[in-house]
């Protein structure tokens, strides 16, 4: 991904790159070898920004503060518009089920599948 697009779609996110959305960003990067070259840092953009977004909500346990659930809904929303305009409705929906999986636990305090797997899986949708 050039460095123009990473910046767009990192536009207002900045801080939370230097607090481990780049490290996040690299590990999907490395989770998708096989993946189309030209889609592959979008879509491990994407599963970061979800991952990540999920995390400063805190899915499942305290109320997270007023920016940071703002801060997680902006990177759910632009992981949104990523796999809408990179993905296929497989990968979307795998992304989307993903994202359900780990609502439903938090709403019925069960333990959730770790959210990595279930992102790597989504990944990997045919």
């Amino acid at each position: 991904m050039s460095a123009l697009v990473l910046e767009q779609e990192l536009d207002r996110l900045e801080s939370l790159w230097s607090e481990g959305l780049a490290d996040t960003y690299h590990s999907y990067l490395e989770a998708a070898p096989t993946m189309d070259a030209d889609l592959r840092p979008r879509l491990a953009l994407a599963a970061a920004l979800v991952e990540v977004g999920v995390r400063l909500q805190g899915l499942g346990g305290p109320a997270a503060p007023a920016p940071a659930l703002l801060m997680g809904d902006l990177c759910l929303a632009r992981s949104s518009r990523i796999l809408t305009d990179s993905a296929s409705k497989a990968v979307q929906i795998a992304f989307a089920r993903a994202v359900e999986d780990l609502s439903s636990a938090a709403a019925s305090n069960q333990d959730a599948p770790p959210v990595r797997d279930l992102l790597v899986r989504a990944l990997a949708a045919r």
